[in-house]
């Protein structure tokens, strides 16, 4: 069905389908879930994010700013916050979890994933790096409950110390609702092409799980 004659909400549904099979892709929540991570990779964890995050913070800005739609620009643009609040929740993760015991820092397949964001950022249509980004919330909120359910349970860690995990485990209707506005105008501008979208969701997925399947070969054994 060509991209024109789908409603937003259709072609994200589709694309989710197809992601899905990948999903379960993720190495270290189930480590995390067990309990048979060491709790180290907490402290990698947070390391880790406080790159992302600051790219992450500026990739929103850039995006808002570069679109001409006001739907994709209330999208990113409210999206930009939530990456302050989140670097905010860091630092007690951080203090909860002691120093990266890593030794190349930071880690080439972890940064991979904001390396791409800042790309898409300056080269991405924005309807289309809409549907990338939101096609793969659903899962990206389910690893970050599991996390943080299992670093309760088994690691002791508190609610301050998870509450980074909390945060983006967390369903904001709103967010949807701006999503999928920011999507419709661009299909119905003729401005998304199905493909792309597909493309870009499909790599945000591919450096999503690289950032957690990184850690997760670290620190299995």
């Amino acid at each position: 069905m060509p991209a024109r004659d789908q409603s937003a909400r259709e072609l994200l549904a589709a694309i989710r389908r197809e992601l899905a099979p990948r999903d379960d892709g993720n190495r270290l929540v189930p480590l995390v879930a067990s309990g048979s991570a060491p709790r180290a990779v907490f402290a990698a964890i947070a390391a880790e994010e406080r790159w992302i995050v600051r790219s992450d913070w500026r990739s929103f800005h850039a995006l808002a700013a570069g679109a001409d739609e006001p739907r994709a620009r209330e999208f990113f643009g409210g999206l930009a916050p939530g990456e302050r609040l989140a670097l905010d929740k860091l630092d007690a993760l951080a203090a909860a979890a002691g120093d990266d015991p890593g030794t190349e820092l930071p880690r080439a397949g972890c940064q991979a994933y904001p390396a791409y964001f800042a790309w898409l950022a300056l080269n991405g249509e924005a309807a289309e790096v809409a549907v990338a980004i939101f096609a793969n919330f659903a899962a990206w909120g389910r690893y970050y409950a599991a996390l943080a359910a299992g670093m309760r349970e088994h690691y002791g860690f508190d609610d301050d110390a998870c509450a980074f995990f909390d945060f983006f485990a967390a369903d904001v209707p709103e967010i949807e609702e701006q999503a999928l506005a920011a999507i419709q105008a661009g299909l119905d501008a003729g401005r998304l092409d199905a493909g792309t979208a597909r493309t870009y969701a499909r790599l945000f997925q591919s450096y999503e799980l690289m950032f957690w399947n990184t850690l997760a070969d670290e620190f299995a054994a």
